[in-house]
């Protein structure tokens, strides 16, 4: 199983801004540099968090981006589903009676990562991070 690289982008992306003040934002210049990824490319998976209402465009020439949820609010299924929709990871493509067993496997893994995905937090990966 494999999340693309916005993926990636949009979790670090969110854990910075997450440690950031929720007053002044961050540009997408700054973000960008942070995780050594063009800016352009960076703003096209911040417009998929602002649409999904995890974080907000401010404009202007102190603007750029900021959390527009609670912190305790963002989960990591969230932001996954931000980036990479909700359609499922497997799908069976044969055609088999009911259901085939192989694809009840799969979405029962499938259901379970969800599961650890959605109950967790990213302030929970802060706060491991504060006591390490």
């Amino acid at each position: 199983m494999r999340f693309t690289k916005a993926t990636n982008y949009a979790l670090h992306t969110m854990l910075t801004l997450l440690d950031a003040s929720p007053v002044k934002p961050i540009g997408v210049q700054q973000l960008a540099e942070l995780q050594g990824v063009s800016p352009t490319y960076l703003s096209k998976i911040l417009t998929r968090l602002v649409k999904a209402g995890m974080i907000e465009s401010v404009s202007g020439v102190n603007g750029g981006y900021r959390l527009s949820r609670k912190k305790d609010d963002i989960t990591f299924l969230d932001i996954i589903h931000a980036i990479e929709g909700t359609a499922s990871l497997f799908e069976c493509d044969f055609v088999h009676g009911d259901e085939c067993s192989i694809q009840a496997v799969m979405k029962e893994a499938e259901e379970k990562m969800e599961s650890h995905l959605k109950n967790t937090k990213l302030t929970d990966l802060v706060q491991k991070q504060t006591r390490v």
